[in-house]
């Protein structure tokens, strides 16, 4: 079985913590991001400034931050369907550090 493998083409920051990622196929996400951002990776995100220094990795094509945190371009890409299952992982990260 063949999957198709997504390459972040663009990104803007559209409002806090929220992204418009463009792909290679011509489609667009608008993702807001905080929701998800818990725990030792993401969590360091919910500041600002750093979640605004987002950037394209050039050879994986999808996007990262200085503190090393990423996303899949397939779950970017899929966003709508991945969202829950990043916001369960959140709350489970919460969960432990409580």
């Amino acid at each position: 079985m063949k999957h198709p493998i997504f390459r972040v083409r663009d990104v803007e920051i559209v409002a806090p913590y929220t992204l418009s990622v463009s792909f290679d196929d011509d489609t667009r996400q608008i993702i807001n991001f905080e929701p998800v951002l818990r725990g030792e990776l993401y969590g360091p995100l919910r500041d600002l400034d750093l979640f605004q220094r987002v950037q394209i990795d050039r050879v994986a094509h999808t996007l990262v931050w200085p503190n090393g945190a990423d996303f899949d371009p397939a779950s970017l890409h899929n966003w709508p369907e991945c969202e829950g299952a990043f916001v369960a992982m959140a709350s489970q990260w919460e969960a432990t550090r409580a």
